[in-house]
This record gives C-alpha cells, structure tokens and sequence, in this order.
C-alpha cells in the first residue's frame, strides 16, 4: 500500500511538472510591432507553434498599397540588429504576410534574443519601417 501512495505521488508530481513546463512556453505570442524611421506601420505579428515550425502572420497598419516589403527575423533587438537576416518570411503585401519558419519552436525564437523587421521595400532595403522583439510573455 506504501509503494502504491509513493508511486501515485509520483505520478501526480510527474503531471503537475509536465504542466508547468508547457505552461512556460506559450504555443502562441503576439509581438507588438512598432513603427521606424516615421513610416507610421505598425500592427502585431502573431507567432503560433504549428506542427512544423513557427508560423508568422504580420499585420500592419498603414503599410503602404501593392508594395511587397521584404520581412524577416533577425538576431538582435529592435535599434540593435544583426543585419543578415537568420529567417526570412514572406513579404509583407497590403500590410500582411503570412510565413511558416520550419525546424523552429517558439522555445528555440524565446531563448535567443531576436526581432522582426519589415523593410520598406526590396530597392531599399536597408531601410526599416517596422520591428518587433520576440519576447517572452510578462508574468501577471
């Protein structure tokens, strides 16, 4: 009867450690993406787990008509980036794209530290029009 209440408890711990670490990292995050260089773009891109990657939806407002923006994540945070794209997306068109980063978890995005950029558009790229860093969730 000892044994059965010992290996009950540990099941019951095994469970509830199971949870929390699932609950440490979401399967979806919403990154704030924020306007640069006053191009007024800004919006949210959603990053949910999906069976094989991260999948990327960007939504911007303001973003200009029929203009492809190249898009990508890129090591580093918003102001301080690596400028060699690690990921590349898909352009954001009409203020949207939507892209699967595959062999990715939103663990392995949530450990490093790293941005989403949109460029203003493939002649000038170099310049951004609006970031995001991809950060974990603030506890309540």
């Amino acid at each position: 009867m000892k044994h059965l209440r010992f290996a009950l408890l540990g099941a019951a711990l095994a469970g509830m450690l199971a949870a929390a670490a699932s609950a440490a990292t979401p399967t979806t995050l919403t990154v704030k993406m924020v306007p640069q260089n006053d191009s007024g773009e800004s919006g949210t891109a959603t990053l949910t787990e999906v069976a094989d990657g991260v999948r990327v939806a960007v939504k911007l407002d303001g973003a200009p008509k029929d203009v492809p923006q190249p898009t990508h994540i890129h090591v580093g945070n918003c102001g301080h980036i690596n400028k060699a794209p690690e990921y590349p997306l898909a352009n954001t068109v009409n203020g949207e794209g939507v892209a699967t980063v595959k062999g990715v978890t939103l663990a392995d995005l949530l450990k490093g530290t790293y941005a989403i950029n949109v460029h203003k558009s493939g002649t000038e790229i170099a310049t951004y029009v609006s970031c995001g860093n991809i950060t974990a969730p603030s506890a309540m």
